[in-house]
């Protein structure tokens, strides 16, 4: 009887104490509800990559990395085939060659051209001046030969000489007024209906403006071919700009996870062909409505990880309201109603031995 009642004590006891327990944890803020609102835990994830060539495709000839494997941003990861592009090129490569060539000589023409009507029109210039010249010589023999002429008219009324020598000066008179005729239809040839105003160097002589302006034409010819060594030139960089993205870089630090494409496989231009892990990582948490207040996108957080306590400072990037299934809901004995959830991603800073997958939880304001 007395075993009996000291086992009745003895439960009554251990009841009353986890009832104590229970009531200590709800009064003293350590029951699960009110641990939740003071710490958020997530899961720390890095961010994933697929990797895919530009705007270009062809036969997949060189894996150069291996699953698993670290790489850093700008190695090499795949190489495409090249040979088409290679033969591309080199074709422009030599029309660029002919065209250049094609400039030097056309640019040369011209020059000699230009130059040419320059040499031309000197020459025009001195022989106008020395016709210029015949011209007045001519002019003074005539007037010479008129005042002959004169005299021997005079002289002949007179009786002082022979008719034969007044026709000898008449004669010779016609011919110096041919001369004069004869030399200034020669001037008025060289100016070629160009007004005589006397200062020659100021003269525009028609024939070597026609020279000057083939010479002008043979120099847009040199322009027009050098638009097309532009063209091409463009085509040049763009199919060399084809060539590098026929080599697949990694755009970032990161781990391998996954190689979609094999040597041999014929790629599709902006298909993935290797799924890459970044050193870029986040975890995310779940907040009440009734402090997303005391958070805004941009605020630094520090949060601890579950396994050795190690702090992992991070920056929030986004903080917008969560999915239906993240609402917390809370319990109604202690009069709180349903609360929406927000989402808070956290992006961390690089801290040696946390890696994706560790368990970091942070402290709510």
């Amino acid at each position: 009887m007395d075993k009996k009642r000291k086992a009745n004590k003895f439960n009554i006891l251990f009841v009353a104490l986890i009832v104590i327990a229970g009531l200590l944890l709800m009064y003293t803020g350590n029951d699960a509800l009110v641990l939740a609102t003071e710490k958020k835990e997530g899961i720390l994830t890095a961010e994933q990559v697929q990797v895919s060539f530009d705007s270009v495709g062809g036969r997949l000839v060189n894996e150069a990395v291996n699953e698993a494997q670290e790489v850093r941003k700008g190695e090499v990861l795949m190489v495409l085939d090249s040979t088409d592009i290679d033969l591309s090129i080199q074709q422009i490569e030599a029309q660029l060659a002919q065209l250049e060539a094609q400039i030097q000589s056309a640019a040369g023409t011209a020059a000699i051209s230009m130059s040419q009507a320059d040499t031309d029109e000197q020459q025009s210039f001195r022989q106008i001046d020395q016709q210029r010249a015949a011209v007045s010589a001519a002019e003074a023999s005539y007037a010479n030969s008129s005042l002959e002429y004169q005299r021997k008219l005079q002289l002949v009324g007179e009786g002082a000489v022979a008719q034969a020598e007044l026709d000898n000066a008449r004669m010779a008179l016609d011919v110096a007024a041919a001369n004069v005729t004869q030399q200034k239809q020669l001037l008025s040839k060289l100016l070629a209906g160009v007004y005589d105003s006397g200062d020659t160097d100021s003269l525009s002589l028609p024939t070597i403006e026609l020279q000057r302006q083939s010479a002008g034409n043979r120099l847009h010819d040199v322009e027009a071919l050098r638009q097309q060594k532009r063209a091409l030139e463009v085509q040049l960089k763009e199919l060399q700009v084809k060539k590098e993205r026929l080599t697949l870089r990694a755009p970032e630090d990161g781990r391998i996870l996954k190689i979609l494409a094999k040597a041999g496989e014929m790629v599709s231009a902006n298909t993935p062909v290797i799924l890459m892990e970044s050193k870029r990582c986040y975890y995310d948490i779940y907040i009440s409505e009734d402090i997303v207040d005391k958070y805004k996108e941009g605020d630094s957080v520090t949060g601890v990880t579950v396994n050795g306590d190690r702090e992992v400072p991070g920056t929030i990037r986004l903080l917008t309201q969560a999915p239906g299934f993240a609402d917390l809901k809370m319990t109604r004995e202690k009069g709180q109603s349903d609360l929406t959830a927000f989402q808070v991603r956290i992006y961390t800073e690089p801290v040696e031995g946390v890696i994706p997958g560790m368990t970091i939880g942070v402290k709510l304001r």
